[in-house]
């Protein structure tokens, strides 16, 4: 009986351990969090001031819990209640809270009250994660395979060289065969006509006057037409593409990000000319992206993308490291690819808020352009047949109500084009 007894006593025992074995692992488990729901809570309400491995707005964020446990004696309590509302914390008189405070100019840290412990555990988990070396090795492989596939083809110079051998073996055979033929005539007693007895080609050509007369026809329709496209191209710089004193990448910026061409160019929507953007207009999204991680390749690599970065802190007199402004700043001499003649007049304005013209009307696709060129030949012809051939968006336009009404009438048609409506007028773009 006694034996039955400890027999279930045993079990019981076992079942208990078993159970609180259980709750500790699951509520160790749910302390932990999840590393994967804590990248997207660190993105959408921390990366705007926090990175894991760079002082930014405020700390670097990598390992901060076993940091504060080891250097402050904090626990994970202590961040729940910053998280929640670090101002509270501050007045509290905690020192550390203070310490952070002032050392980050006094700007106390924007309250997430909507976040559960859940979700800070979340966060630790992920900013507890070791630091990955990936994406270099990523664009290591990418520019080595890269310069295989260059070195894999056959290039373009082997290819002619072959072909210019082919063809110096050709005419060495020419000659080898003239010679053969020569030496059996003379063997068999032909008579070759003699060289001298015959006119030379250019004599003949000479004394003909019809030919010489076609000829120079020819010759001046020829030069005639070479210096007519000679002189239609000065001032057109159709391609122009030259090198900035820094790389900008409009694919990236306005194609790979989606960025709108205006939030740069802004005074495009209100002013003569499109502007060129301050180096404070582009420290409003790199003063917090100090590093490239998208897609590379051999020409464009990680480094020299996170070159033209640092060239951007020179210029913008930017100290990353301690993330304030020295004060040592210069302007940046960015080459202008687009110039019309000073006799045109072309408003931005018009076109982009009026008219309603997309910038790739004119500047072509520059969501994919790595290095911007002109796009177009922006000559009177190209803007008069645009002028001939687009219809000018009148809806929901107040600026248009009264001309499009009489206009319309007068044409009778619904939509008029930019030439129905003056637009061909000499005085709209000279003056």
């Amino acid at each position: 009986m006694k034996k039955v007894i400890h027999r279930k006593l045993s079990k019981n025992i076992l079942g208990l351990g078993l159970i609180v074995l259980l709750i500790f692992t699951a509520s160790l488990s749910a302390q932990e969090g999840d590393p994967a729901k804590g990248k997207s809570l660190f993105n959408a309400n921390c990366a705007a001031c926090h990175q894991l491995d760079k002082k930014m707005t405020g700390p670097a964020l990598r390992n901060v819990e076993a940091r504060l446990a080891d250097e402050q004696g904090l626990d994970r309590a202590w961040i729940y209640d910053w998280v929640h509302n670090s101002s509270g914390v501050i007045k509290s008189g905690d020192a550390y809270g203070n310490k952070v405070y002032n050392e980050y100019g006094g700007a106390a840290m924007t309250a997430f009250p909507q976040l559960s412990e859940k979700d800070i555990d979340d966060i630790l988990a992920y900013t507890a994660e070791v630091k990955k070396e990936a994406p270099a090795a990523a664009a290591t492989a990418a520019a080595g395979t890269a310069a295989g596939a260059t070195t894999g083809g056959v290039s373009n110079e082997l290819v002619l060289g072959a072909l210019a051998v082919l063809f110096a073996l050709l005419a060495i055979g020419l000659i080898l065969v003239n010679k053969t033929l020569r030496r059996f005539a003379e063997a068999q007693g032909v008579e070759l006509p003699e060289a001298s007895k015959r006119m030379p080609l250019w004599k003949a050509f000479v004394k003909n006057q019809f030919l010489m007369l076609v000829s120079a026809i020819f010759l001046l329709l020829a030069s005639a037409y070479f210096v007519y496209g000679y002189f239609m191209q000065v001032g057109v710089d159709q391609g122009y593409q030259p090198v900035q004193p820094i790389h900008f990448s409009h694919k990236i910026h306005a194609g790979d990000n989606g960025i709108d061409c205006k939030y740069c160019h802004s005074s495009a929507r209100v002013s003569k000319t499109s502007g060129i953007p301050s180096v404070n207009v582009c420290m409003n999204c790199h003063k917090s992206i100090y590093e490239y991680n998208g897609e590379t390749t051999a020409e464009y690599t990680k480094d020299f993308y996170d070159a033209q970065i640092k060239k951007l802190y020179a210029a913008a007199g930017w100290d990353d490291a301690n993330q304030k402004y020295t004060g040592d700043s210069h302007p940046v001499k960015w080459v202008r690819i687009h110039n019309l003649p000073d006799f045109v007049y072309f408003n931005h304005s018009q076109h982009v808020s009026v008219a309603g013209v997309e910038c790739q009307t004119c500047h072509g696709p520059v969501e994919t352009m790595e290095v911007m060129y002109q796009h177009a030949p922006l000559t009177m012809g190209w803007c008069i047949d645009c002028h001939r051939t687009t219809n000018v968006k009148v809806e929901d336009n107040a600026y248009y109500e009264k001309i499009h009404e009489e206009l319309s009438k007068k044409y009778g048609v619904d939509k008029l084009t930019a030439a129905q409506m003056g637009g061909l007028e000499c005085g709209k773009c000279h003056y």
